[in-house]
């Protein structure tokens, strides 16, 4: 591949440089063989279709293992699973053999990784899972393996180059385990129907969390709503757009519906020595941009972002306002 030239190139720095560009070229194709194996192979497709089944019907937890750079991948995937709807926990092969097999249940199931399909520090689990019927979805890429004949699914993964050019390290292998276990993960989600605010259950916290927040969680309501009625004076509009801090006011009609807002630029799109005089029908702005509550947070920014507004009314599916939401509650609440 061609090389990025950057400031000062040295030879050392050109080695470097090739070094990165193989090991992404070789990771690339990994997934690449990953994705025609499972266009072109039922048995791979089937296998996956079977895994996802088969946790989704189980009534108690998955239990996920691996040992080395299988064992990390594993953990990752049980977090994933328990943060997308599927709980989800990783037992270490040698801890299980020293007693944690004792968490597995009957009710349980074992998704077991080993590249090869023949770790010996899984033969315990294997043992323990077949004693009490716990069923196994095995990924290797080895389908005549230990792990792979004793599993209830195997998925079998195509064997790939590693970017360590000894082909020791575990590198694309890794990713592939990865990159199955993310998929398997997603659509466990889709299956279940696992929504946004099931998601942010699981999620309350850091970045994240904020962007899962509510409209309605951020919104002032009650007192704090700028409206009147049509038919109001332009005075009492001032009034309520200054006291009430949002710039705006609201205006509903006869049965309690936003018909319109007045906002700082119709105050001076309607300037004049007469303003005060005239109603709030006369100067009020019709079809207000509105959100739902139940939106989520990051929507009403990036909605606020596109109309060029900073602050929104809230309404019901009736169009009857029940709150109001400026851009700086969203920036306090770090949604940005």
């Amino acid at each position: 591949m061609g090389l990025r030239q950057i400031s000062g190139n040295t030879p050392q720095e050109r080695l470097v440089l090739e070094s990165i560009g193989r090991s992404l070229v070789t990771a690339a194709e990994g997934i690449n063989a990953l994705v025609a194996r499972f266009a072109e192979d039922q048995e791979l497709s089937r296998s996956l279709v079977d895994a996802v089944e088969l946790i989704a019907k189980r009534s108690g937890r998955v239990v996920v293992s691996g040992i080395g750079k299988s064992g990390h991948i594993g953990r990752k995937i049980a977090a994933t699973l328990a943060s997308t709807g599927t709980s989800a926990y990783f037992v270490h092969p040698t801890e299980a053999s020293h007693g944690d097999l004792g968490m597995i249940t009957s009710d349980d199931l074992l998704v077991l990784l080993s590249w090869s399909g023949e770790t010996v520090e899984l033969g315990n689990m294997l043992t323990y899972a077949k004693r009490f019927n716990v069923p196994v979805v095995s990924v290797t890429s080895n389908s005549a393996s230990l792990l792979a004949r004793h599993s209830a699914v195997a998925v079998t993964l195509p064997k790939v180059r590693e970017c360590c050019p000894h082909g020791l390290a575990p590198t694309t292998s890794a990713m592939l385990q990865l990159a199955v276990g993310d998929a398997l993960a997603i659509a466990l989600l889709e299956r279940r129907g696992f929504s946004a605010q099931d998601f942010k259950i699981y999620h309350p916290g850091g970045k994240l969390g904020s962007q899962l927040l509510l409209v309605q969680e951020l919104a002032h309501s009650g007192e704090a709503l700028p409206l009147l009625p049509l038919g109001s004076p332009m005075g009492e509009a001032v009034i309520q757009m200054s006291s009430k801090g949002f710039g705006v006011v609201g205006i509903t009609d006869d049965t309690g519906k936003l018909a319109g807002v007045i906002t700082d630029g119709d105050l001076r799109r309607h300037m004049s020595n007469d303003l005060l005089l005239e109603t709030v029908d006369a100067v009020m702005s019709h079809n207000p941009r509105v959100i739902l509550g139940t939106e989520l947070a990051s929507a009403a920014l990036e909605f606020m972002q596109a109309q060029k507004v900073t602050v929104l009314f809230l309404v019901d599916e009736a169009g009857i306002p029940s709150g109001i939401l400026h851009i700086h509650d969203l920036l306090r609440a770090g949604v940005a």
